[in-house]
């Protein structure tokens, strides 16, 4: 005599299925939810240190060198030396006196500050200026998004953070200028390391 089509045995194997079938389900409709909590959240900001041997004077009054033996300041640790041939923090042309430097950020990070190490051969020759500015598209002009007037006059050696900032490589090209106030034209300046604080972006 054949088997019924429907017995106990079938009917447990089925509603084992449909349950099967419903947690699968169920899985796959919170995927997407699980996948969203997992991506990486901004963290707390790190120091990348960029070259500061680089850095341009701003104008002929400036000047920039490098000595490995000695700096001639303090212990005499080198580092990228900066003297001016006018007093004030102008320019023998107009405008501030600077050094200058584009900056390189790895993809996806944000600029959230600038952090500068020196030392200063005598306090009346100092940082008077630290600042993010960013190029625009067309590139004809560029825009401040760190203008940091703190007088750094501390002799040091220092490391000292600037205002916080918000800036997004992404959107232009970045470039960090320091505004130099000479007191004497003997003094120097010594930059000794310069670093970024950057934060990953959301």
């Amino acid at each position: 005599m054949p088997e019924r089509l429907f017995n106990p045995r079938h009917s447990r194997l089925v509603a084992t299925l449909v349950l099967l079938g419903a947690s699968l389900l169920a899985s796959f409709n919170a995927y997407p939810q699980a996948e969203k909590a997992a991506k990486p959240r901004p963290g707390p900001s790190l120091v990348m240190w960029i070259n500061h041997l680089d850095f341009l004077p701003g104008d002929p009054s400036v000047t920039t060198s490098f000595n490995a033996v000695s700096s001639g300041v303090g212990g005499g640790l080198s580092g990228l030396i900066i003297q001016s041939n006018t007093l004030g923090n102008t320019a023998s042309s107009g405008g501030n006196k600077v050094v200058e430097k584009g900056l390189q950020v790895p993809p996806g990070y944000l600029i959230k500050g600038v952090r500068l190490c020196y030392e200063l051969s005598n306090a009346r020759t100092f940082f008077t200026q630290t600042r993010l500015d960013q190029v625009q598209d067309p590139p004809s002009k560029s825009i401040v998004l760190l203008d940091d007037g703190t007088h750094l006059t501390n002799p040091g050696p220092v490391c000292v953070d600037s205002q916080p900032a918000s800036v997004d490589p992404s959107r232009g090209a970045v470039r960090l200028s320091l505004r130099i106030n000479t007191g004497n034209t003997s003094d120097r300046i010594v930059l000794r390391a310069v670093g970024l604080h950057l934060e990953r972006r959301p």
